[in-house]
């Protein structure tokens, strides 16, 4: 204990501290660095579907060649959600289509089937956004765990430095607060660690929180959006059936 009085800086502290306490704050500062690197890793990564989304959608409303469209935006973004869904349609109502060919290309299309194509690209799309939705959720279940239990495995080491240093007092004829605060000081550190831990994750998973509903939105309404101008186009064949 008399050792923990010539110095009192933050190093030398943890180093000092028991070996449970120790075991603590090296848990924390593994998941504070690891959180940091998911934080990194999704600021990149909503950032560039955001812009990519952007440029995608421009293209989309341009009134371009929808074949053409599909080819370059596969080249082009071949990561982003967006695309991913867009895709997942197109190609299921291009197989639909050949399929129509191979059994008769000079014979009309029954007006069931045209009805079945729009629920086929309708479910092909909704579970590519689906798997999108989960692959971008990947890492903000480990961001709000750490955000909740953090603090309290902090407080969990704080709980038992000060334990073993009262303990330390059981034979001393007199206890001094010079005797108990390098003790108290060195579990301290522990919360400390655990809430600087927390604060990061909990903001970080608030944040992508509502940057993945938001981009989950904007998916289902390009889905819809889509969907609306092949009904149209299937509206338009039955009309002329």
């Amino acid at each position: 204990m008399n050792e923990a009085l010539t110095s009192h800086s933050v190093l030398s502290l943890v180093s000092q501290a028991g070996p449970v306490v120790k075991l603590v704050m090296l848990a924390l500062l593994v998941a504070s660095v690891v959180s940091w690197g998911i934080i990194i890793d999704k600021y990149r990564r909503f950032k560039r579907i955001s812009r990519e989304s952007v440029e995608f959608e421009e293209r989309f409303w341009s009134g371009g060649n929808v074949a053409k469209l599909s080819q370059s935006a596969q080249e082009e973004w071949p990561d982003n959600p967006m695309v991913t869904v867009f895709l997942a349609g197109y190609k299921e109502w291009k197989r639909w289509e050949g399929t129509e060919r191979q059994r008769d290309p000079s014979a009309q299309r029954d007006i069931s089937e045209m009805t079945d194509l729009v629920t086929i690209v309708r479910r092909a799309m909704t579970v590519a956004l689906n798997r999108e939705v989960d692959r971008l959720e990947n890492g903000l279940t480990f961001l709000a765990t750490v955000g909740s239990t953090s603090p309290f495995i902090g407080l969990f080491g704080t709980v038992w430095g000060i334990m073993n240093s009262f303990m330390g007092l059981a034979g001393a004829k007199s206890a001094t607060l010079t005797m108990v605060a390098p003790g108290i000081a060195e579990a301290l550190i522990a919360t400390a660690i655990g809430l600087v831990a927390a604060i990061p994750a909990v903001i970080a998973y608030n944040k992508y929180s509502t940057e993945l509903r938001r981009l989950h939105q904007k998916m289902d309404d390009f889905g819809a959006e889509f969907l609306n101008i092949l009904e149209r186009r299937v509206a338009k064949i039955k009309g002329g059936a």
